[in-house]
C-alpha cells in the first residue's frame, strides 16, 4: 500500500502491520509505532503484543492537549477528516479539538516541501484565527521536517503556539513508555481468545 488516505486503505494495511509488528517483537524490538496519522492497527497490535504500541495521532493529540487548551489538526485530504475526529473521541480529547483542516495535498505529494509549508501555514492561520486553536498538529507522518519552520513563521506573525510533528511525537512517546517500563493494560487490551482463525 503506497499511502493511507481513507478507512478502506487503513483496513487493507492492518493485516500487514500486525504481521510486521509480531515479527518485530520476536526479533527483540522494545516497542512499535503505527507510523501513520490514522493509527492503523494500534488497538489489535496492543492485544497481541507484549511490547508497547504507540499511534502517531494519539501521541500528537496527547502532547497538544498537554500544551494548550485547544488544538487543530492540519492534514492532507478531506477523506481523513472523519478518521481524525474519531481518534480524538476514542482518545477522549475531542473537547480540545478545535478543528480538523486539510491542505488538499495527497500523501504521496507531501515531499514537495515548499508547496506543503505554504498550504499548511495558510490553514494554520485560519485554525488559529477562525477556530481558536492554541496548538497545531501536523496530520500526516509524511510531513516530517516542517514543524519547526512553521512554528517559527507563526511566531513571526504574532502567534507563539506549538506545532507538533506526529513522527517526532510518536517516537518520544514510545521512548518514554519504554523507559518507564510500562505497556498497554491487559484490562483494556485483553489477549485475543485462543481459537482457529482462517
Amino acid at each position: 500500500m503506497e499511502s493511507v488516505e481513507c478507512e478502506y486503505d487503513e483496513a487493507l494495511c492492518i493485516p500487514n502491520l500486525l504481521e510486521k509488528a509480531i515479527e518485530a517483537e520476536k526479533d527483540g524490538y522494545d516497542g512499535i509505532i503505527s507510523f501513520c496519522f490514522g493509527d492503523p492497527g494500534v488497538k489489535p497490535a496492543r492485544e497481541v503484543l507484549n511490547i508497547p504500541v504507540v499511534g502517531a495521532a494519539e501521541a500528537s493529540m496527547l502532547f497538544a492537549s498537554l500544551l494548550a487548551k485547544s488544538f487543530s489538526v492540519v492534514t492532507v485530504l478531506p477523506n481523513v477528516v472523519p478518521m481524525i475526529g474519531n481518534i480524538s473521541k476514542t482518545l477522549g480529547v475531542n473537547g480540545n479539538l478545535a478543528s480538523v483542516r486539510y491542505v488538499n495535498i495527497p500523501v504521496l505529494e507531501v515531499n514537495e516541501k515548499e508547496k506543503l509549508k505554504s498550504a499548511l501555514f495558510e490553514e494554520m492561520i485560519k485554525a488559529i484565527e477562525e477556530d481558536k486553536a492554541h496548538a497545531l498538529v501536523l496530520g500526516c507522518t509524511g510531513m516530517m521536517g516542517v514543524a519547526a519552520v512553521l512554528q517559527e513563521k507563526l511566531k513571526k506573525h504574532g502567534y507563539e503556539v506549538p506545532v507538533i510533528d506526529p513522527a517526532f511525537a510518536a517516537t518520544k512517546m514510545l521512548e518514554s513508555v519504554i523507559s518507564m517500563g510500562v505497556k498497554q493494560s491487559r484490562l483494556t487490551y485483553m489477549s485475543p481468545p485462543a481459537k482457529v482463525r482462517l
